[in-house]
């Protein structure tokens, strides 16, 4: 067998290995709904086989250089078993979706294998309506959200026909396994890789000084964004507090239409519309709990893909992330939604993600340690309340193995300290949310699904009493109808 050539973990993806505990799990993944029947175990394990060598990486684990004298490198796993990875099973008698997502919390609480690569896939029979699930669990080391719809295309076609995937000439067989030697190797050519690129960079400046002016000082100014971010912590509140291993799940079934029309209405962008809702849902939540809200605005962190078009379907995280305001302190849902939108525009036209990327290059070039530590700063408690992410999917239909897709729910994960995540994603019209919370310190999640539920159609209705907006000469949307204010609630 030949040598292989070794890929040394990018800096972000190392981070999400260093913020790995027993208790905060690193994993992110999916839970797909099809028409039934399920297909066969084997069938679904051929299918996914004649797949697998167009995401390599799933074949990889992670390899160590002695002394950890560098990141760690991926490399082909010589005991690679797809039976492992993909597993069967059936809910118990009547498979209702409360039973589904009982099972989802059971298997996003346990840990991935180190040892192996990084993945696992549940194949879930027994459904009430006759059909089955797919639930899948990547580590975020693996992979981030936006490239993970890419590497759908593993298991997913366009038609009901499955397409003819062209085949490698040779079966894949793994490569040698690497010494202590080669992996010290790998890891300083990975290490020589980044100062290369680092340094063509630094020339393609110095060869456009005003380039270079403007690059300094927009890094100096997102480097001063993030350090005022740090130095203004997130509220405390009952969603940051110790967490546990086990993990309850909840989804919220919406039409991406309604979001579109709110949109529509009064303003702003679908994703605006989305933390509006999750602003108002917390609202409600909070005031269940008997926390007060005036005056508390809450911080989401939300993660936001840099990755090109040209980089998509490719491996490795290329997100930085934004901590955008959530006002549960106003009352009035479209002055939340104005408050919300006036927030965004400004993260989006500030250097705050500019500086995020610049931290990120620097760690690049950190020791393991330095980078664990790095890694936790950037999750702390201090600086968000909850992750929310919006990823968006495919507008058109699905299939696996000539069985349609009907649903699709995304999985977040719950750093140390934050006992909430929230996930949403768009598919073939559908907005459907995934709130992944702590066992122990949310019993009360269904309380924030229903709160989604009714926070959108609040803002709905007002939308729709409102009326669409049209375009004015100056580009900015106005009102078709009536603009009056709706009476502020309490």
């Amino acid at each position: 067998m030949a040598q292989q050539h070794l890929d040394r973990l990018t800096a972000v993806d190392a981070s999400f290995l260093a913020q790995e505990g027993p208790a905060s799990h690193m994993h992110i993944g999916g839970i797909v709904v099809c028409e039934g029947p399920a297909p066969g175990y084997e069938e679904m394990l051929d299918h996914i086989r004649g797949r697998l060598h167009l995401v390599p990486r799933y074949r990889q684990k992670l390899a160590q250089p002695p002394l950890e004298t560098g990141r760690p490198l991926w490399v082909d796993d010589p005991n690679f078993n797809l039976e492992y990875h993909v597993r069967q099973t059936a809910l118990p008698a009547p498979g209702d979706e409360g039973q589904l997502m009982q099972l989802v919390a059971r298997i996003m609480s346990q840990q991935l294998d180190r040892s192996k690569p990084l993945w696992e896939m549940w194949i879930i029979e027994g459904l009430d309506d006759g059909g089955f699930a797919l639930i899948s669990k990547t580590h975020h080391a693996l992979i981030d959200g936006i490239s993970g719809v890419d590497l759908a295309t593993v298991m997913f076609d366009l038609s009901p026909v499955p397409a003819d995937v062209p085949h490698p000439d040779e079966p894949w067989q793994p490569h040698d396994v690497p010494s202590g030697t080669e992996l010290v190797a790998g890891g300083a050519l990975g290490a020589a890789r980044a100062a290369a690129a680092g340094l063509a960079g630094a020339v393609s400046l110095v060869r456009n000084p005003g380039a270079t002016l403007r690059a300094l000082s927009e890094a100096s100014q997102g480097l001063g964004e993030v350090a005022w971010a740090g130095l203004n912590p997130a509220p405390e509140t009952p969603l940051n507090v110790e967490i546990g291993p086990h993990r309850r799940y909840r989804v919220v079934r919406n039409q991406l239409t309604d979001f579109k029309e709110v949109k529509n209405a009064l303003g702003g962008t679908v994703n605006d519309v989305v933390l509006t809702v999750v602003t108002g849902a917390l609202r409600d939540w909070l005031h269940s709990r008997g926390v007060r809200t005036e005056g508390l605005e809450l911080r989401a962190l939300v993660p936001v893909s840099t990755r090109g078009s040209d980089e998509r379907g490719a491996l490795g995280n290329r997100i930085t992330v934004m901590r955008g305001p959530l006002p549960v302190y106003i009352a009035d849902p479209i002055a939340r939604l104005r408050a919300v939108r006036a927030a965004m525009d400004g993260l989006k036209e500030s250097k705050q993600a500019v500086g995020a990327e610049v931290l990120t290059g620097v760690q690049s070039f950190a020791p393991p340690t330095i980078l664990a530590q790095a890694s936790r700063l950037n999750f702390s408690t201090r600086l968000f309340n909850l992750i929310v992410t919006n990823v968006p999917g495919p507008q058109l239909p699905l299939y696996v193995r000539g069985r349609e897709m009907h649903d699709v729910f995304p999985v977040a994960f719950l750093p140390r300290g934050h006992s909430l995540a929230i996930a949403i994603m768009s598919y073939n019209g559908q907005m459907n949310f995934g709130l992944l919370g702590d066992y122990d310190a949310l019993p009360d999640l269904d309380r924030i699904a229903d709160g989604i539920e009714a926070s959108l159609a609040e803002l709905l209705s007002l939308a729709r009493h409102r009326g669409p907006r049209i375009a004015s000469p100056n580009g900015n949307g106005a009102a078709a109808e009536s603009t009056s204010e709706p009476a502020p609630t309490t």
